[in-house]
C-alpha cells in the first residue's frame, strides 16, 4: 500500500539507508539548489534539512528523486502494476477516443475504495494549528531560490486547488509559486492548464476564485496532480486508484474547497479578477530560463498547518532532476489510455531529455501506407499529446526505451523527402524554441519500414536486417564460460 503522508515516507526512507538528515545550516538562496542538484544527479538519497536559514521548518528534498523510491511512496513494485490495473478497467465493448477515457474512469469511480472521503475538521492533522490575518507569514516557509536568474524565492512542489465557478468541478494542479511578500504568492498558471480556465471563468463572471495550495500532501496525491487528466475527471479519484485506498479530505477553514487532512501545510486565498504581478523569470525543467510575465497574484488569507510541520520542494532545471520518475510513472500508466485514443499504438517512450511532452517514440504494427504519419496525427490531436513537437515512429520490434536502437532506425530508415512530416500546431507555455509563443513547428519522423505502396519501388524490396544465426547464436551463449571471455 501507498504510504498516508510525506513523514511516514520519510521514516521508511531513514530505516532504508535512502535519506540523509542534514544538521548544517543551509542558504535556500542558490545554496540548497546546488546540494539537492548535485545529490540528484548522482542518484543520491532523499534530503531533509533540518536547519534552513529564515525558517523554523525542515525542508524534504529529493523524496521522488529516483525510481525506486517513487515506486515505494506510491506502494508498487513496478510501474506496470497501475498500468495493468487501467488496462484490466477497459474492456473491449468501451468506445475508443476520449469517450472510452471518461467511461473507463466512470467504471473506476464506482470501486467503493476509491473516492476520496471526508474528515471531521478537528481530526484533520494539517489543521493542528490554524493561523489567520496578521499571524500569515509566509516567510517562514523556507522558499527556495535555485538559480542565479531567478525572479526571486519559489515553492515547487505547492498542490493548487481550485473548482470551476459554474460546474464545481474541481482541479488538481502542480504549478510553481513565487512568493511576493509574506501574504501573496503568484500563480504561475500556463494557457493550457484547468486552473487558468477557472480563473478566466471567474474573471469574466466578476468573481474572485478560492484558491488552497497544499504541502507536503500524501505520495499518490502528489503524483496525481502532475497526472495530465482530462479536465472532468477528479485527480483524488486517480489518486486512491494509484494508492488502492481512499483519499481522506478535509474542509478548509476560509475556502469552499477541501484539501488532503495528512499534508503538512496549506495555505488559503482568494484570487480577486484582473490583479496580477510580473512573475519569473525562473530556471525551468526546461533547463533554460522561462521570461518574467504577469500572472494572478493570490493574498492569503489564512495559514494550517501539523504542530511541528515540514515542508517539500523540489529542483528542476537541465535534467535528470527529480521531474524524472513522476515523468517516467506517467509515461507507462497511461499507456493504456493512450491506446484508447490511439489504438496502433503498441508502445511508446517519452525522453526526459526532451523534457517528456516535447518527443514521443511510438512503436506500431505498421499494416498500411502512411500508417505511421496516420499515427503522427492521432497523437498531434490526442489532449495534452498535442504539445508534442517530434513524434518518431518506429517497427514494433523496435524497442522504444532503447535510444541507441531507435536512432538506428530513425537515422539509417529514413528518406526525409518523403519520410519527413512537418506541421505547426499548439507548444508548451515553457517553450522557449518557437518563434513566438504558444504555437510553432512540429516534425515527424516515419522510420518505419517502407512499402511498395508508398513508392518504395527499389528491385527486391525492403532489406532483411542483419540478425546471427540462432543455432550458433545459441551455441555460443551455452559455451560462453569455456572461452574465458
Amino acid at each position: 500500500m501507498a504510504y498516508d503522508d510525506l513523514r511516514s515516507l520519510l521514516r521508511a526512507l531513514e530505516r532504508d539507508g535512502d535519506l540523509k538528515r542534514v544538521k548544517a545550516e543551509v542558504d535556500p538562496y542558490l545554496e540548497v539548489g546546488e546540494i539537492v542538484d548535485r545529490v540528484n544527479k548522482a542518484g543520491g538519497p532523499a534530503l531533509l534539512f533540518e536547519n534552513v536559514k529564515g525558517s523554523d521548518m525542515p525542508l524534504a528534498m529529493n523524496v521522488y528523486g529516483t525510481d525506486r523510491r517513487l515506486l515505494k511512496a506510491l506502494g508498487l513494485k513496478a510501474y506496470t502494476d497501475i498500468s495493468d490495473k487501467i488496462g484490466g478497467l477497459l474492456k473491449p465493448e468501451l468506445p475508443q477516443g476520449f469517450v472510452g477515457v471518461r467511461e473507463a474512469f466512470g467504471k473506476l469511480g464506482t470501486m467503493t475504495h476509491v473516492p476520496p472521503k471526508k474528515v471531521k475538521p478537528g481530526l484533520a492533522p494539517v489543521q493542528e494549528t490554524v493561523l489567520t490575518g496578521d499571524d500569515v507569514d509566509l516567510d517562514r516557509l523556507p522558499a527556495l531560490f535555485t538559480w542565479p536568474e531567478d525572479g526571486g524565492s519559489f515553492f515547487n512542489l505547492g498542490l493548487t486547488h481550485t473548482k470551476h465557478p459554474e460546474t464545481g468541478v474541481r482541479n488538481l494542479g502542480l504549478y510553481r509559486l513565487q512568493r511576493h511578500d509574506k501574504r501573496t504568492i503568484g500563480m504561475h498558471w500556463q494557457i493550457h492548464k484547468d486552473s487558468a480556465n477557472h480563473y478566466q471563468v471567474a474573471a469574466r463572471r466578476g468573481e474572485r476564485l478560492p484558491v488552497a495550495i497544499a504541502f507536503g500532501c500524501p505520495p499518490a496525491v502528489t503524483y496525481a496532480s502532475t497526472a495530465p487528466l482530462p479536465g472532468d475527471i477528479d485527480e483524488y479519484l486517480f489518486a486512491g486508484f494509484v494508492q488502492g485506498k481512499r483519499v481522506e479530505m478535509v474542509d478548509c477553514r476560509t475556502v469552499p474547497l477541501q484539501v488532503p487532512a495528512n499534508a503538512e501545510v496549506v495555505i488559503e486565498g482568494w484570487l480577486e479578477p484582473g490583479e496580477m504581478l510580473p512573475e519569473g523569470p525562473f530556471g525551468d525543467h526546461t533547463g533554460f530560463y522561462t521570461p518574467q510575465e504577469p500572472f494572478p497574484a493570490l493574498t492569503i488569507d489564512c495559514v494550517t498547518m501539523r504542530e511541528r510541520p515540514l515542508l517539500q520542494s523540489i529542483v528542476v532545471g537541465r535534467p535528470p532532476t527529480e521531474d524524472g520518475p513522476l515523468g517516467r510513472a506517467t509515461e507507462r500508466f497511461f499507456l493504456p489510455l493512450l491506446k484508447i485514443i490511439v489504438p496502433d499504438i503498441v508502445d511508446y517512450h517519452l525522453p526526459e531529455s526532451g523534457g517528456f511532452h516535447n518527443c514521443a517514440i511510438v512503436s506500431i504494427d505498421k499494416k498500411y501506407p502512411k500508417h505511421a504519419q496516420k499515427v503522427m496525427h492521432a497523437i498531434w490531436g490526442a489532449h495534452m499529446m498535442s504539445l508534442t513537437k517530434l513524434i518518431v515512429v518506429v517497427d514494433a520490434d523496435c524497442d522504444v526505451h532503447n535510444l541507441h536502437e531507435v536512432s538506428w532506425r530513425a537515422l539509417g530508415n529514413t528518406d526525409y523527402a518523403r519520410d519527413l512530416t512537418v506541421v505547426e500546431g499548439p507548444v508548451d507555455h515553457l517553450d522557449h524554441s518557437s518563434y513566438q509563443q504558444f504555437w510553432g513547428g512540429k516534425a515527424g519522423i516515419d522510420a518505419t519500414r517502407k512499402l511498395p505502396a508508398e513508392g518504395y519501388t527499389r528491385d527486391g524490396g525492403w532489406p532483411e536486417m542483419v540478425e546471427s544465426d540462432p543455432e550458433t547464436a545459441d551455441r555460443v551463449t551455452k559455451r560462453w564460460r569455456e572461452y574465458g571471455l
